[in-house]
């Protein structure tokens, strides 16, 4: 296996990129739709996570629950996602994520929907949360990532990071749609209609056209013409690779942050005396930012495989939660930091995926990242509750944002060094069928 000389050059020289140029349009044309469909998906997987914070304060008020109590939800879903999240990887590796995609897209939206049944019982809180966060395994980022991955070689970093934008666009949509239902209708229609309604959108764009390089073989068994193969490491090389090791700890540290400030977004802006109104626009944009983000990386990180891309994106969060503190806030630098954050929730998850590929090959990814969404759905549900149990104990978020300076550094210096690509060369097999005697 050989490895490109210098992890600061350029991917390929002037030759090599036109050839490469060429290949990146003809993946787009035949795959447009499929990218289109997977952002979509990706988008509903991120709807809990980005709308709890507007619900937080109509459902204490109605209940008397605190913040803490109402984010352990995101913890049981973090704490099925553990285990089942290796075995979601495993099904897409055997069946492809279509298989996996389309059923969870049908079921997630109904247990999110099931939430606008909330009575005040804790119990029934909490049993709501485990039906969500068992077939929301369906819908993780594995499965489209998962499936981008195997068409696009040439553009694989853009396409993930349009594909990853799904989650950015959730971001930006969902406090101002959230606020909009609450205002208008309730908490419970508001829960209705973002699962049954947002769920119904994405369905009608996957049936036609969200379809893996698996579903292209099955639909096309006589073609003639020569496939790549995937290749890369097994599962037992990739859970003692010290890159993927890496990238891995990256991930985690930089989801457990990213997760707790998005979940306590609008909480931690009104604490800075904005109306839940404003609180609620400003946590939008940031979701413009998270869309600049991954698509600016993903166009970097198609052309040069410096470490430094990835280390000053991860390092973006120590910024923002500085810049929150006093007596360095103010209006202005409070829009900022958000932007930061949206900026790098937007690129840090867009790097982890590109990299892991890059590092541990196509053969086995499913498992692999399987793995590591485990590490980031376990760190999804650590974040918030311990941001809740922050503000419960001490009233406002200060030491949240203080811890969050030197993660954000720990995080960045992770994958800032981890050296040249691996080249995985792809063997081909033909596909044909046997000509009969």
């Amino acid at each position: 296996m050989n490895s490109v000389p210098n992890d600061a050059a350029p991917a390929a020289t002037i030759e090599e990129r036109s050839t490469t140029h060429g290949s990146a349009l003809a993946e787009w044309r035949e795959h447009w739709p499929m990218v289109v469909a997977a952002m979509a998906g990706l988008s509903f997987a991120t709807v809990a996570v980005y709308s709890m914070g507007l619900f937080m304060e109509p459902l204490s008020r109605e209940f008397g629950w605190t913040r803490a109590q109402m984010s352990l939800g995101l913890s049981i879903v973090a704490l099925f996602a553990v285990p089942l999240s290796p075995f979601a990887g495993a099904l897409i590796d055997r069946w492809g994520s279509r298989r996996l995609g389309i059923p969870g897209i049908v079921l997630s939206a109904i247990a999110f929907a099931a939430f606008s049944l909330a009575t005040g019982s804790l119990t029934q809180w909490y049993v709501l949360w485990v039906c969500y966060a068992i077939v929301a395994i369906a819908i993780k980022t594995t499965v489209w990532t998962a499936a981008v991955s195997s068409v696009f070689q040439s553009s694989r970093a853009l396409a993930l990071a349009v594909v990853l934008s799904g989650a950015a666009v959730s971001q930006t949509i969902t406090p101002l749609i959230a606020q909009w239902l609450i205002d208008g209708y309730g908490w419970r229609q508001a829960f209705l209609w973002m699962g049954l309604g947002w769920g119904s959108v994405v369905l009608v764009l996957l049936l036609p056209f969200f379809f893996d390089a698996r579903d292209h073989e099955r639909r096309a068994p006589s073609s003639s013409a020569e496939r790549p193969a995937l290749t890369g490491l097994t599962l037992a090389e990739g859970v003692r690779d010290p890159a993927l090791l890496r990238i891995a700890a990256a991930l985690f540290i930089t989801s457990f942050l990213g997760v707790a400030v998005t979940v306590h977004k609008v909480p931690i802006l009104t604490q800075t005396g904005l109306s839940r109104e404003v609180a609620a626009q400003i946590a939008a944009s940031a979701g413009i930012a998270g869309i600049t983000g991954k698509l600016l990386t993903g166009w970097l990180m198609d052309r040069w495989q410096s470490g430094w891309i990835g280390g000053i994106c991860l390092s973006l969060p120590a910024l923002a939660c500085l810049l929150l503190l006093e007596p360095i806030r103010t209006p202005a630098l409070i829009v900022a930091s958000m932007m930061i954050f949206g900026y790098s929730a937007g690129a840090y998850l867009q790097i982890c995926t590109y990299l892991t590929t890059r590092y541990g090959g196509l053969r086995h990814f499913g498992k692999i990242f399987g793995i590591m969404a485990g590490l980031m759905a376990l760190a999804t549900g650590i974040g918030p509750i311990v941001a809740g149990a922050v503000f419960d104990h001490f009233g406002n978020y200060t030491a949240l944002l203080l811890a969050g300076i030197p993660i954000g550094l720990v995080s960045g210096g992770l994958v800032a060094g981890l050296g040249p690509y691996p080249d995985w060369q792809p063997a081909c097999r033909a596909v044909s069928k046997p000509r009969p005697r």
